[in-house]
């Protein structure tokens, strides 16, 4: 029988094989091709969903960070997204690369929450309530629906990019 924390891990690998396929076929310039001005590319959202991950798991439910902080301020929040020519990105190869440990290290983290400390509370930014979640349990449900929700900006991406349909 599957506990909470089981649960959790196969919903995060099962959305992390989901935005796998979704990259399938990226070419180098293909990671900072923009919609328009100032929209995300995929090296940015491959960056935020690490950085993500270090929020949600590591600070919001163990009290402690795991990513250098020189890796997360190329990923703010809510900040327009420069374009390759006008920012100098971390290279292609070091975000996914970036994204993977993170992902060992949640998933390894997560397998080892209680339901008890899943239970517990989880504030937002600065100890302030987050609006998508109370507990440590709403945070990592969070993760999931936030990478679930950038996978589909990648597949938008992907599509604009004449890259084939994935199902």
């Amino acid at each position: 029988m599957m506990d909470t924390s089981d649960i959790l891990v196969e919903q995060l690998r099962r959305t992390r094989e989901w935005l796998h396929m979704v990259l399938s076929g990226f070419e180098a310039e293909d990671w900072t091709y923009q919609p328009a001005t100032g929209l995300q590319h995929a090296l940015w959202i491959c960056g935020h969903l690490a950085t993500a991950q270090d929020t949600l798991v590591f600070q919001r439910c163990l009290g402690k960070s795991i990513l250098s902080e020189g890796f997360r301020r190329h990923f703010p929040i809510g900040a327009p997204i420069k374009s390759a020519g006008e920012y100098p990105w971390p290279a292609t190869e070091d975000v996914p690369r970036k994204m993977e440990e993170m992902q060992a290290a949640t998933l390894k983290a997560v397998a080892g929450m209680s339901d008890a400390l899943l239970a517990e509370p989880a504030a937002g930014k600065n100890g302030a309530p987050h609006p998508h979640y109370a507990t440590k349990l709403g945070a990592i449900s969070h993760l999931d629906r936030h990478e679930a929700f950038h996978t589909g900006q990648v597949a938008t991406i992907r599509r604009l990019l004449g890259k084939p349909f994935l199902r």
